[in-house]
């Protein structure tokens, strides 16, 4: 039997073992989407116990504790911190099978040195750790993030953002590490939603051009863009229940938005519509710009409406939505091609199965412009397990040239979870290190090397552009 998470966890074999210890392991992390808050690193943010770190807006674990019949008082509500961590403890040990247990264990090691396991009987001798840890000057923000060989981060930022954490970010001459805003423009493009006026008025004021039209707000919006790209942008990213191709003329289009101004109801199909033509600029705008566009569907977002009333999004209700078309999703792509304006772009969707359509759609837009111009997204969100890397994986290598992926991000809010990229890497070891060992591809390790440095960091270097040093 092996030991619980030893050096070679998730190594079944020596080629993988070889793979992970030799090539990957020590790689650097370039973390290209995120949705940690800017300012706690432009201020050294130092946390006063490890529930802060963990359980402070983790809808993750949120779900989890409530699987475990936890009350509310005691994830969201106004139990102690220490309260909190005890029934987090308590649920952790039920979770076996879950990625929840690995990362969990894989921080305490990492960052606390703890070789023990967490439950609710060891809760106190973790807590008391943990906490005496967090209050040595390694164990800031920044340092943490030093301590994780990061040299990059995308932060996740709104269009009417003033950007003003990442420009004392990049004026502070003592941290090194690169913090870049990402585009994430959702909010100018839900229509639907009840504030989407008073939204309309902040871009308007933060832009300078009053949006009375569709045609306005695409000049707001590039007006935004130039300015997130003088703050060092160059990825997007939006989040869509499903992508849909509704093509409409531009005086449709004004129609719809002119409606919608007037405060009038829209319908589905006009949404449809506008969100084509929306989605059909911003991608003309990210070719122009050089901007990589990132798409994440496939979420059926804030089912529960009596806790959305209470608590409001991410908080743990949504799921998979099953509608995913992807006859509309190449028909989206293949507009932006004719128009000779497709952008590098990465799909995610939450649906596994959707790998393959996803993989399938892939080979009809690579080009010459860039090395796999189009990527299928890591396993993302309630897939980003070892079951769900390794689908994604072996679809892509199935259907596309895996050794060219970009690998795996984040998308977290806390500051510990750069272990999910050596939990990534593990599986991505172990996977291919499978299929040396099977005869299916020669130990040749020079090629190996390549490709295992390049799905862990390099090849998201050079597919973003950014200016960093290949290893």
């Amino acid at each position: 039997m092996k030991a619980f998470m030893d050096q070679d966890f998730l190594l079944s074999t020596d080629t993988a073992k070889k793979l992970f210890h030799e090539y990957a392991e020590n790689m650097p992390i370039l973390d290209y989407h995120c949705h940690i808050n800017p300012r706690e690193i432009a201020e050294d943010r130092k946390f006063d116990n490890i529930t802060q770190v963990w359980l402070g807006g983790d809808h993750y674990k949120w779900r989890q504790m409530r699987s475990n019949g936890v009350d509310e008082y005691y994830i969201t509500g106004g139990a102690s911190d220490r309260e909190k961590f005890q029934k987090w403890a308590e649920t952790l040990e039920k979770a076996i099978g879950n990625p929840l247990y690995h990362w969990s264990h894989l921080e305490l090691k990492r960052y606390f040195g703890y070789e023990g396991y967490l439950n609710g009987d060891t809760a106190e001798e973790v807590w008391n750790l943990c906490n005496a840890k967090l209050h040595e000057a390694d164990m800031s923000v920044r340092n943490i993030i030093r301590r994780s060989s990061v040299t990059l981060i995308c932060t996740t930022d709104d269009p009417i953002d003033s950007l003003e954490w990442h420009k004392a970010i990049k004026e502070d001459d003592s941290f090194e590490v690169q913090v870049l805003p990402a585009w994430r423009p959702d909010k100018a493009m839900n229509l639907e939603v009840p504030t989407y006026l008073e939204y309309l008025d902040k871009l308007s004021k933060v832009s300078g051009i009053q949006v009375k039209s569709f045609a306005d707000l695409k000049e707001a919006l590039k007006s935004r863009m130039d300015f997130f790209a003088s703050m060092g942008c160059c990825v997007s990213d939006h989040a869509l229940e499903y992508i849909m191709y509704a093509p409409a003329s531009e005086e449709e289009i004004e129609a719809i938005f002119a409606k919608r101004l007037a405060g009038e109801a829209i319908t589905k199909e006009e949404g449809l519509k506008f969100r084509t033509a929306y989605m059909l600029f911003v991608g003309t705008e990210y070719h122009k710009r050089g901007w990589v566009m990132q798409i994440h569907y496939g979420c059926k977002r804030d089912n529960n409406t009596g806790m959305f009333a209470k608590l409001g999004p991410d908080t743990g209700y949504d799921c998979i939505n099953n509608y995913a078309p992807s006859a509309q999703t190449a028909d989206f792509l293949n507009a932006l091609n004719e128009m000779d304006a497709m952008p590098k772009t990465i799909l995610y969707s939450l649906n596994p199965n959707d790998n393959a359509a996803i993989g399938s759609i892939l080979g009809c837009f690579q080009d010459s412009a860039a090395i796999g111009k189009i990527q299928q997204g890591s396993a993302w969100w309630f897939n980003d397990h070892k079951a769900g890397m390794t689908e994604q994986m072996v679809s892509l290598a199935n259907l596309g040239l895996l050794s060219n992926f970009v690998g795996m991000l984040t998308d977290s809010r806390s500051f510990l979870s750069y272990t999910r990229h050596e939990y990534f890497r593990r599986i991505l070891c172990e996977l291919i290190g499978g299929w040396v060992e099977n005869g299916e591809y020669p130990a040749d390790y020079k090629a190996l090397e390549k490709i295992i440095k390049g799905i862990s960091y390099n090849n998201a270097v050079r597919y973003f552009g950014f200016q960093l040093d290949c290893k």
